[in-house]
């Protein structure tokens, strides 16, 4: 991993850096970032789908972020080496689960591209091609 760690100011910083981000409230009062009213990541309350295997308890700590497709899904929750998860909630829901405690498994870096590939999921192509094209990336 290179880099320094990630953390959840990072979650939050990088999702308000990207073009034309709104924060929506969650029913908890819970951060969520859209784009074009669209949800790209958001930050989840406990529920009964996520929790600890061996207290039961309810994880009140997992962060949604989008993923493009059920392939770069399946790449990041099968890879044993970062912290993501997903749960039979969300089957067929083309997104990851990860836990703030987990961050820091994850350097900035890393964090940093998936909230980035999150945002162009959901963003309109016109949207998604010109930050492309900002970022010299196409």
């Amino acid at each position: 991993m290179a880099g320094r760690k990630a953390r959840v100011a990072d979650v939050h910083e990088v999702a308000l850096g990207m073009p034309h981000v709104t924060v929506a409230s969650g029913s908890k009062e819970n951060p969520v970032y859209q784009v074009g009213g669209k949800s790209f990541v958001f930050f989840r309350t406990p529920r009964p789908d996520a929790f600890d295997a061996e207290t039961g308890e309810r994880y009140s700590d997992v962060i949604v972020i989008w993923v493009e497709s059920e392939e770069d899904k399946l790449a990041l929750v099968s890879d044993e080496s970062n912290p993501f998860f997903t749960t039979p909630h969300f089957d067929g829901h083309l997104s990851v689960l990860v836990r703030a405690s987990r961050l820091p498994e994850l350097s900035r870096q890393e964090l940093t591209e998936v909230i980035q590939d999150a945002w162009l999921s959901r963003a309109s192509t016109r949207r998604a091609t010109d930050w492309l094209q900002a970022h010299r990336l196409t």
